[in-house]
C-alpha cells in the first residue's frame, strides 16, 4: 500500500491495494463467498466496517431452513418447502430463484457442516429440527439451542482464519470505482482513523446486510445501516422491493429501548408458547389458520392492531407466554439470558415482546449467482434482492440464502474472469470525494419509525419525506458515522418513494388508507435507479392503472 499524504480538505487518496475481487461483509454471504472464491485460486480481499466477526449473522436465532435428505419429517420436501416460501413472499417472488436456492440448500448445509459447523442433534442420530412461523413442517435445523448464528460465524471465521484470507477491519466502503465504460472496478474506503484508500479490483460483491438502523427500535446491530445498497445505487445498479422491511413480532420489549433489541427466536412460538395481551386474551386467535404460527408480516400486523385497539391506544407491548415450554432455558439460553437481565423469568413470567426493525426483503437486485445489472459489480445475501423472499420473508430462509448466494456468486466472478467479461482496474477513474446529502440520524429515525414502519400511508408517508428534507444538508464524508449516514438518508429516500407508489397492502407493506392487496395493478416489483442528480426515481414505468 503506498500513496501520498492526504489533504483533510480535499481527502485525496494515502494508500492503494489490488485483488482479483473484493468482497464487502464478513457475515455469511461474505465471508462464503470469500473462502470459495479462494478455492478457484482468486486473489480476494475483504472489508468490514466493523471486526470480523461482528454484523447480523452472529444475531441470527432460529435456525437454517432445510430440507436434508434422510432428515426430514414424512412428506416434507423441497418442493413443500418452495411453496411455503411462495405464500409467505405474498405474489412477489421469482418462483425459479426460490426453487434454485432452496434446492441448493442441502449441499451448501453440508459443505458448511463439512467446516465444523456443529449443528444440534435430535433422535435416532438425526439433526433436531424446529418449526417457524409460515412453515408446514419441522425443517429448521438449529446450533446451540437458540445460538445458530453464532455458530455459522464461528464456523466461517475459523476457515477464514485458518485460510489466511486478508481482511480489513474497522474499514468503510464509500464508492464504486468505475471505468469508462461504466463497470465496477474497485471501491474507495475509509480506513480506521478516516484517512481514504483505494481498492482495485475486476469484481466487487456487495455483502453489507440490511439496513435495520432506519428505525429506532430494531433486531439489527449498530452497523446495519444500508451501505451496500446505497453504494450499488450510486454505482448504477438498480435496487427494488425495498419498501417490504419486515419487522419481527416478537423482539424483546424494554421501555425506551433504543438501537438493537434482543430477538425472542420464533423457534420459542414453535414449541408451543403463545402471543397474549395485557388482560391474557389471545392476540392470533381467529386472525389466521396457523395461529401463532402464522408468517411474521401476519404476527406483526396483529400485533400493531391490537396495540392500537388498547384503551387510549398506548400500549406498547404484548406477552409471549412461553410458560408451559419444557426445558426452556436448556433449549433457548439466549432469550433466557436476555429475559434475566431484564427481570423476567420466562419460566414463570410471560416475557414482554414487542415488534422491531428485522429484515430487508428488498435489495440490489441480483440474480442466484449474485450478478446485477452492473458488470463487475456482484450482491449476496440481505443486501441483494434475488427474488427468494418477494414481499416477506419466510422465517430461517436467510442464512440459507447466504450460504447459496455467496458461493454462487464467487463462481460468478471466476467465470467471468475467465472470460475476460469484467473490466480493467487500471483504467478506473479516480475517485472523487465530493459533498452528498446527509439527514440527522434520530431526525430520520423517529420519522421512519413513526410513519414509515408496520402501519403507513399517504399522509404519514409525505410527512417522513419532509421531514427527511428537513433534516438534510450537504457535506462531506470524511467519517464512518457521515458514510453511514448518507447511505441511511439515501435508502430512507428510495425506501419512501416505494412505499408512497404502492397503493395496497401486501406482505410486510402495510397501507391503513390501502388495507386491500391489489393483484390486478401491483402484483409486481419496483424498480429504483438513481437520476443524473443523485436523487432516487422509481425507474419502472407507470401503468395506466395507477393513474386512472
Amino acid at each position: 500500500m503506498t500513496g501520498p499524504v492526504i489533504d483533510d480538505q480535499t481527502k485525496t487518496t494515502c494508500w492503494e491495494a489490488r485483488a482479483d475481487l473484493v468482497v464487502l461483509g464478513t457475515g455469511v454471504a461474505g465471508l462464503t463467498a470469500a473462502i470459495r472464491a479462494q478455492e478457484l485460486g482468486l486473489r480476494v480481499l475483504v472489508v468490514t466496517k466493523a471486526a470480523v466477526e461482528d454484523g447480523n449473522t452472529r444475531w441470527a436465532q432460529g435456525g437454517v431452513a432445510v430440507v436434508l435428505e434422510d432428515q426430514h419429517d414424512e412428506g416434507d420436501s423441497v418442493a413443500r418447502h418452495t411453496e411455503d416460501t411462495l405464500i409467505a413472499g405474498a405474489g412477489l417472488c421469482d418462483a425459479d430463484a426460490v426453487a434454485a436456492i432452496l434446492a441448493d440448500g442441502p449441499r451448501a448445509v453440508s459443505w458448511l457442516r463439512s467446516v465444523g459447523a456443529r449443528f444440534d442433534p435430535g433422535a435416532s442420530g438425526l439433526l433436531a429440527r424446529a418449526r417457524e412461523g409460515g412453515h408446514s413442517a419441522f425443517r429448521v435445523i438449529h446450533a446451540g439451542g437458540d445460538a445458530t448464528g453464532a455458530e455459522v460465524e464461528r464456523t466461517l471465521v475459523a476457515e477464514a482464519t485458518g485460510r489466511r484470507l486478508p481482511v480489513l477491519e474497522r474499514h468503510i466502503a464509500v464508492d464504486a470505482l468505475r471505468t469508462p465504460r461504466g463497470d465496477v472496478a474497485g471501491v474507495t474506503v475509509l480506513d480506521p482513523e478516516g484517512r481514504p484508500g483505494v481498492l482495485r479490483a475486476p469484481a466487487v460483491l456487495l455483502a453489507t446486510g440490511g439496513m435495520g438502523q432506519l428505525y429506532q427500535a430494531t433486531s439489527n446491530p449498530e452497523i446495519a445501516t444500508g451501505d451496500g445498497v446505497a453504494l450499488g445505487l450510486r454505482a448504477g445498479a438498480a435496487a427494488a422491493d425495498l419498501e417490504f422491511v419486515q419487522f419481527h413480532p416478537t423482539v424483546l420489549y424494554t421501555p425506551g429501548a433504543r438501537g438493537r433489541c434482543p430477538l425472542v427466536t420464533e423457534a420459542v412460538r414453535g414449541e408451543g408458547a403463545v402471543l397474549v395481551d395485557g388482560a391474557g386474551a389471545s392476540v392470533m386467535r381467529g386472525v389466521h389458520p396457523l395461529g401463532d404460527l402464522a408468517p411474521r408480516d401476519v404476527v406483526s400486523g396483529a400485533i400493531t392492531r391490537r396495540l392500537l385497539a388498547a384503551p387510549g391506544g398506548i400500549d406498547d407491548h404484548v406477552f409471549l407466554d412461553a410458560t408451559g415450554v419444557p426445558g426452556f432455558a436448556k433449549r433457548f439460553p439466549t432469550v433466557f439470558a436476555a429475559c434475566r437481565a431484564i427481570g423476567v423469568d420466562p419460566v414463570r413470567d410471560p416475557i414482554p415482546v414487542t415488534p422491531a426493525a428485522h429484515f430487508a426483503c428488498g435489495g440490489i437486485v441480483a440474480g442466484t449467482d449474485g450478478r446485477t445489472g452492473v458488470a463487475g459489480l456482484y450482491a449476496a445475501g440481505e443486501v441483494a434482492r434475488t427474488g427468494l423472499h418477494g414481499a416477506n420473508r419466510l422465517a430461517s430462509n436467510s442464512l440459507l440464502e447466504g450460504l447459496v448466494t455467496g458461493a454462487a456468486a464467487a463462481e460468478a466472478v471466476a467465470a467471468d474472469l475467465a472470460a475476460g467479461l469484467l473490466g480493467d482496474p487500471k483504467q478506473a477513474s479516480a475517485p472523487a470525494w465530493g459533498r452528498v446529502r446527509i439527514a440527522e440520524r434520530d431526525a430520520l429515525q423517529r420519522a421512519m419509525s413513526r410513519y414509515a414502519a408496520i402501519g403507513r400511508d399517504a399522509e404519514g408517508l409525505a410527512v417522513a419525506g419532509s421531514v427527511l428534507d428537513l433534516s438534510t444538508s450537504d457535506g462531506p464524508l470524511r467519517t464512518h458515522a457521515d458514510v453511514e449516514n448518507a447511505s441511511l438518508t439515501l435508502v430512507a429516500q428510495a425506501l419512501l418513494a416505494a412505499a408512497a407508489r404502492r397503493t395496497e397492502s401486501r406482505g410486510c407493506h402495510v397501507r391503513g388508507d390501502h388495507p386491500e392487496r391489489d393483484d390486478v395493478t401491483w402484483q409486481r416489483s419496483q424498480l429504483i435507479r438513481l437520476n443524473p442528480s443523485g436523487q432516487p426515481v422509481l425507474a419502472d414505468p407507470v401503468r395506466t392503472e395507477e393513474v386512472a
